[in-house]
């Protein structure tokens, strides 16, 4: 893995004297995901290709911490850890088969689990980063008592391979639950926010919360995911009431909406709208939602600006998610513009790690 390393280093140095801009390329499976490229300037872009960097460094079951290579398959890493009757908790999508866990970081996308687990940052603890320097850092570790650094990593967290390439991550992992069951109700939009909302007073076990629209427009589909000891799921799921659905009809149905399988995410543009989960329903186009209403996706051919300001206003963001035209992307990226000191914080560190701007440019910020 040295020599691969090296080799690496030795590009980026090579690209670094060239102002010539790179593109960091892991499984590809969300190379759809952020801003599209910058108008050319002359140069191709570099494919600083990760899939060489492949296989788990440690892991130590018993400690819950996980440490594997950027260019490892998430699919790998999955099966690993089931061996153990382990999991990753916050659940990232999978949008193709040759996802990988560098890209999964690097893309900061959590499942339905992350309902009831938490977020991705709250599991990464330590990566390893290839700056525009050739260098490798080393930021937190693998024990969350760890914290020198530890910032940093979260910061890498969804930052879209701007300040670098991650070449090893360090992350905690969570046992499978003892029992996991799915209910379903068939209800319409508001009627399944308004129970998402009385759930949060309550001590259930519900790790996932997910709403998906009929095909014919009319009603659709809530699932709940309890995942704990039988005692509680079995006294939740008998005060909830519903349909449980099969163990393998149930998993089918989580991974197709978690990946973004099913009809209703063909359809395009598609807007990620992050707002309180108390907020009503949007009326801006066909909706499903995630996370309890607090992700809603929306087909909506509103302007931008107006996708925003209602964002804003259920004190959250927008961001475009797909398009089929780049036409449709905002002049000022597909991520809802960033408040000037957070713009300060990106920018001190890109003057740290890239300070000529060569990895992943405008990938997340339009213009860095």
């Amino acid at each position: 893995m040295d020599y691969i390393l090296s080799r690496m280093s030795e590009q980026v140095t090579a690209a670094r004297a060239n102002f010539r801009p790179i593109e960091i390329v892991g499984g590809g499976t969300k190379r759809f995901y952020g801003n599209p490229p910058p108008e050319s300037t002359g140069q191709e872009a570099l494919q600083l290709q990760m899939s060489t960097l492949t296989g788990v460094v440690n892991y130590q079951p018993s400690e819950l911490v996980l440490t594997a290579w950027a260019g490892t398959p998430l699919s790998d890493i999955e099966a690993t850890l089931a061996e153990q009757n382990q999991m990753l908790a916050f659940d990232p999508p999978s949008f193709g088969s040759g996802a990988t866990i560098g890209g999964a970081i690097a893309a900061g996308l959590s499942g339905p689990l992350s309902f009831g687990y938490g977020p991705l940052r709250h599991y990464v603890l330590g990566t390893q980063l290839l700056d525009a320097q050739g260098r490798i850092l080393k930021f937190g570790g693998e024990v969350m008592k760890n914290v020198a650094g530890y910032d940093v990593s979260r910061l890498l967290t969804g930052s879209m391979g701007m300040f670098g390439a991650i070449v090893q991550v360090s992350i905690k992992v969570m046992p499978k639950p003892l029992v996991d069951q799915t209910l379903c109700f068939e209800c319409d939009e508001q009627q399944a926010l308004a129970m998402c909302e009385a759930l949060r007073s309550k001590t259930w076990p519900v790790k996932a919360a997910a709403w998906l629209p009929a095909d014919s427009g009319e009603g659709g589909q809530l699932a709940l995911r309890l995942c704990g000891a039988q005692s509680a799921v079995k006294q939740a799921s008998e005060v909830l009431g519903g349909q449980v659905i099969d163990q393998t009809a149930a998993n089918a149905w989580w991974k197709a909406f978690r990946d973004q399988k099913t009809s209703f995410f063909a359809q395009q543009p598609l807007w990620r709208l992050a707002v309180k989960a108390r907020t009503p329903a949007l009326d801006i186009g066909p909706t499903a939602f995630d996370l309890g209403g607090e992700v809603r996706w929306v087909q909506a051919q509103a302007q931008p600006s107006a996708i925003r300001k209602m964002a804003s206003e259920a004190g959250g963001h927008a961001t475009l998610f797909r398009w089929d035209n780049v036409q449709q992307t905002p002049p000022d990226g597909v991520f809802q513009p960033l408040d000037r000191a957070s713009i300060a914080v990106i920018k001190r560190l890109k003057e740290e790690l890239d300070p000529k701007s060569i990895f992943n440019v405008g990938r997340l910020v339009a213009g860095i």
